[in-house]
């Protein structure tokens, strides 16, 4: 018997850098091990920007990476600029000729924008079912942009099911698409255990004086860390502490984001790794006393599982899944998203309470590895795709005995 035949479209998969990647790489993990033949198409639309002036025709290069087919899509460059409707034309045509070829079962786009309305309109128009993922910017920021409100109610309509990383961003969908609330679920990501001792001591533990308050990832607009710029700027007149932000600052924010660290005057209190191996970015984990995560918003962010893995005492905002992670008082503080104030009390609070800190980190390590563990995260993914595929092969059944 043929295994069923899946393709996930994303915006990044490994070696690529992001938290969408790396979810996409253990859910297609988990299918293959299941049985799933796992089909991985990865594009994005600045990859049709070329700024050396080259023209090149669209593109489909596969590879076989850990068991899974991985398909990167480059959209033709036939101008100084290309339209973003040339773009998607490109992406539409070498995913349909992927599909004509391996004649999927079932489609699954990660992340509405880009990769959910190609995928969608695809799968609809060959009759295979379609689940779409949210996780995160796709409802919290892309859809202020009016352009994108009609095609994102239109993914939701369409979509043979949803999942979500939180309730909350479940609960936003439901506004816009209604009928959302009848074939959705929203379920946590996972992380596998990690043991901290197998890493090298990371270049920069030697320069982190005092209580080391750290922040890890790509911090961009909806991390807050201006808020947290703010607040340890202001603490440290009274504490001898160091700001680690674990990562660094997005390319086309990056002006922004030195004016801040200017404007905040938490001088060389502050140190930033640069981009760092994801090892390597674990391995300072263990040397923080405390983890803030202030985002604004954030989908279930990988660096909170990282931190609470690493039995940190953790600090974080209520929005999406880290205030349903976060139990206040038990195993982390949680504040407002948006306060230096509230965000200076835990801080100073944390600071000067060693045994609550280790009280709070022995909290999330527990939590994290009953709660969080990959075993849940299976059964919730394998829930979904099996009710999505008997309610695709009902459909089909009905269909030929109507015939």
């Amino acid at each position: 018997m043929d295994k069923i035949r899946i393709c996930i479209t994303t915006l990044e998969y490994p070696p690529d850098i992001g938290g969408v990647g790396e979810s996409v790489h253990r859910i297609s993990q988990m299918l293959i091990n299941s049985g799933y033949e796992v089909h991985v198409a990865v594009f994005r639309s600045k990859q049709r920007l070329v700024s050396d002036g080259s023209r090149r025709r669209a593109s489909c290069t596969s590879t076989l990476q850990d068991g899974v087919f991985v398909h990167r899509i480059k959209s033709a460059v036939r101008n100084q600029t290309t339209e973003i409707q040339d773009f998607f034309s490109d992406v539409y045509f070498q995913l349909k000729c992927l599909h004509q070829k391996h004649s999927f079962d079932l489609f699954h786009a990660f992340f509405m924008n880009e990769t959910g309305y190609v995928t969608t309109l695809l799968a609809k128009e060959n009759d295979v079912p379609i689940i779409n993922s949210v996780r995160g910017s796709d409802l919290h920021k892309h859809i202020f942009n009016p352009k994108n409100h009609a095609q994102i109610a239109w993914i939701l309509e369409n979509s043979a099911w949803v999942t979500f990383v939180s309730r909350d961003l479940l609960k936003r969908a439901s506004v816009i698409s209604p009928s959302v609330k009848l074939k959705s679920s929203a379920f946590w990501n996972s992380i596998a255990p990690i043991n901290f001792e197998q890493f090298p001591t990371p270049s920069l533990i030697n320069e982190l004086p005092g209580i080391v308050i750290g922040s890890s990832g790509r911090f961009r607009d909806k991390k807050g860390i201006e808020f947290l710029l703010d607040a340890c700027a202001h603490l440290s007149k009274e504490l001898d502490l160091t700001l680690l932000l674990i990562g660094d600052f997005v390319e086309k924010e990056r002006e922004y984001w030195e004016q801040q660290v200017q404007q905040s005057g938490i001088g060389n209190r502050l140190r930033i790794t640069g981009i760092t191996s994801r090892q390597e970015a674990l391995a300072y984990l263990p040397h923080l006393d405390i983890f803030a995560i202030p985002s604004l918003h954030d989908g279930c962010p990988n660096t909170l599982l990282e931190a609470m893995l690493a039995s940190r005492a953790i600090i974080g905002t209520r929005v999406d899944a880290i205030a349903e992670i976060i139990e206040d008082g038990v195993d982390g503080l949680l504040i407002n998203p948006g306060s230096t104030e509230e965000l200076i009390a835990a801080l100073r609070y944390l600071a000067t309470q060693p045994e609550l800190r280790k009280k709070l980190g022995a909290g999330a390590k527990t939590k994290v590895t009953q709660q969080l563990a990959p075993s849940v995260e299976y059964q919730n993914w394998m829930n979904v795709y099996q009710r999505v595929l008997a309610a695709s092969e009902s459909v089909l059944l009905g269909e030929i005995s109507l015939v």
